[in-house]
């Protein structure tokens, strides 16, 4: 891992930074980011930040798995490809950060190359960027609004502090800021300033580019967030009803 000297420090240095917040570490967290169990300080299970979002439609997709049909592609397969490269590409940044080794002996000699191409354009945007993590994959959950959720980085980037994500897909969409809207909350409940969010968009092929997008200000995006939360409750309650 970098500091902003460019010298490298270790996972031990991170994590004693994340100990403020006692930090799970992954191992004690089971499941991948989407399906992991979150549950507040009394043990009762809340939504994660990902299940409140899946309560939007996302037209986006449809259109995308539209046009490949017309190609002839069947989008299943093809998403599953791009989203085995996409899952790697994202494990290999966070590794990263941590300073570990990613294991990568379940993978196909071309999701191997297609993920390590996107690592290569990350590192190529972190030149000239002085970068220090201070969560790295942060399991957290808000006491307050009763939901869960699992960041991906938390620190500085130049002189601003972050809370970003790293998505591998076709475009950057608005959802993606509602859910950094969510993860900023959890941040800032227990006490951390953040300047602003940043979606960082990795490729994982020749025909999609890397992007970044960042906003300072996302009190909308949360208060869009805060009613797909009242919506899951409410029917959360509804059903209890039956």
């Amino acid at each position: 891992m970098q500091d902003y000297d460019g010298n490298f420090k270790g996972e031990n240095e991170c994590k004693t930074m994340a100990e403020i917040l006692k930090e799970k570490t992954m191992e004690e967290i089971k499941g991948t980011k989407a399906h992991r169990i979150y549950k507040n300080v009394q043990g009762i299970v809340v939504p994660s930040v990902t299940t409140i979002l899946s309560l939007l439609n996302k037209p986006a997709l449809i259109k995308w798995a539209n046009n490949l049909g017309l190609q002839g592609i069947n989008s299943t397969t093809y998403k599953d490809k791009l989203a085995e490269a996409g899952s790697l590409a994202h494990r290999l940044i966070l590794d990263y950060f941590r300073g570990i080794k990613t294991d990568t002996s379940n993978y196909s000699k071309d999701t191997i190359d297609k993920a390590e191409n996107s690592f290569l354009s990350f590192l190529e945007w972190t030149k000239g960027k002085k970068i220090k993590p201070i969560f790295i994959e942060k399991y957290m959950v808000s006491e307050k609004y009763g939901f869960g959720g699992t960041l991906d980085f938390y620190g500085k980037i130049n002189k601003d502090l972050v809370v970003s994500d790293y998505k591998t897909g076709s475009g950057i969409y608005p959802e993606f800021i509602y859910q950094l809207s969510a993860y900023r909350e959890l941040v800032e409940e227990q006490g951390f300033k953040v300047k602003k969010v940043m979606v960082i968009r990795i490729p994982r092929s020749s025909d999609e580019q890397f992007e970044t997008k960042d906003k300072i200000n996302t009190e909308k995006e949360w208060q869009i967030f805060l009613h797909l939360l009242g919506i899951h409750y409410l029917k959360k309650e509804i059903k209890e009803e039956k």
